[in-house]
């Protein structure tokens, strides 16, 4: 691969780590797109392909903490593309609390900011910090910029923004802060390339249906309400966690079982949502193909799509009506029979499926006449970051 002047994007879960080289120009395109994968076990791997190759290449890599796997990633670039190409690294941050609303350069005054900011979000904060550091020793001379997921919500209307506790809690940045921000951003884009200006102005529903999972709605290309809250684990049923959820079963949890703080992070983060409901796992394509002779895998697709389709009925009415709804994520992408439960029954408001086209999972897969555009986009966080960097620093790299 030629040497070309590169943006590198970091895009951090539990145990991998996505990475993605951009061309550093006005409108970046991908030349790689890689993974680190089962980070700290014994099978720890790099994948990585370039664009336009059907299969990924993989070597096994010694990984157990982010240093190290940060170290293996270096030597690949190296090897691959020579690390003096890359003239910035974009990381993806979850949360950025209330201080950033936009992306910044993570100095060491960011970085201790934010580790200022790790108690509202304990379990990807620390981590993430941890990455942009390692990186910043590997490349001392590179800029490191920090994007947030936070971001797109960060001007949600005051009635939605405020949570419904004692004020004094809103001075210590507690708050609805909304996530998936990222990829709502890129979405957004898509929606208005796709459909014009005017359209991208309506009132959305985008809907990011993955292992995390959520919805936002937007109106004037801005949004005024999201599905998750002061943390991920509101809103929709996901995965492993549990979303919205009764704080009284929490309270109850405490009195009879003795549980602390740990012990419930892990209950609603970890092992709640379809894998606590199924007990056999928290992926959608394995419960689909369960549900017919396990009742529990039945239950936990049930409840997904029919937590889904109330959320999209509550968006609705903070939007006053619905234009388009726009399915997104691994699930949202992927699961044709989840898309179809999450729209039967929503006729009222306009939402009318083509069957074929979304078995097809067509970019369009409502009825030419129906009142809704409903449309599935691929979503693409790593651009988002490549953009916001080039954006940052004015495309004029070092």
């Amino acid at each position: 691969m030629p040497l070309v002047p590169s943006v590198l994007t970091i895009n951090a879960g539990s145990s991998s780590i996505k990475f993605a080289l951009f061309n550093a120009a006005a409108q970046p395109k991908r030349q790689i797109n890689g993974m680190l994968e089962r980070l700290g076990q014994a099978d720890s791997s790099l994948a990585w392909r370039e664009p336009g190759a059907s299969d990924w290449q993989r070597q096994p890599v010694a990984s157990a903490t982010s240093e190290t796997a940060v170290e293996a990633l270096m030597k690949w670039l190296e090897a691959h593309v020579g690390l003096e190409s890359i003239r910035a690294v974009g990381h993806r941050v979850v949360h950025g609390g209330p201080t950033y609303a936009a992306p910044v350069r993570a100095t060491s005054a960011v970085l201790a900011e934010l580790k200022r900011l790790s108690p509202l979000d304990p379990k990807h904060l620390p981590a993430e910090i941890d990455l942009i550091e390692a990186f910043t020793m590997q490349l001392p001379k590179v800029p490191q910029i920090a994007c947030f997921d936070t971001t797109f919500h960060h001007d949600l209307p005051r009635c939605s923004r405020l949570l419904p506790v004692p004020r004094r809690f809103e001075a210590q940045g507690v708050r609805r802060y909304g996530f998936h921000g990222l990829s709502y951003s890129f979405l957004m884009g898509e929606v208005e390339r796709l459909a014009g200006k005017d359209a991208a102005r309506g009132r959305i529903i985008l809907a990011h249906l993955g292992s995390g999972a959520s919805m936002a709605a937007v109106h004037e290309g801005r949004p005024i309400d999201t599905t998750m809250s002061f943390t991920p684990a509101a809103g929709l049923v996901m995965a492993t966690r549990c979303g919205d959820i009764d704080p009284g079963f929490l309270i109850y949890l405490m009195r009879t079982q003795g549980a602390g703080p740990d012990a419930i992070d892990e209950l609603i983060n970890s092992q709640s949502g379809l894998l606590g409901i199924s007990e056999t796992s928290p992926d959608m394509r394995d419960l689909l193909e369960k549900e017919k002779d396990d009742p529990r895998a039945a239950d936990a697709v049930s409840i997904f799509c029919y937590q889904a389709k109330k959320w999209i009925g509550a968006l609705a009415a903070a939007l006053g009506g619905l234009d388009q709804l726009v399915f997104s994520g691994g699930i949202g992408e992927h699961a044709p029979p989840v898309r179809a439960r999450i729209c039967e029954g929503l006729e009222f408001l306009g939402i009318r499926i083509n069957a074929a086209r979304n078995q097809q999972n067509a970019a369009v897969i409502s009825l030419e006449q129906a009142p809704v555009v409903v449309r599935v986009i691929p979503t693409d966080e790593e651009l988002v970051i490549a953009r916001s960097v080039l954006s940052l620093l004015d495309a004029k790299l070092p």
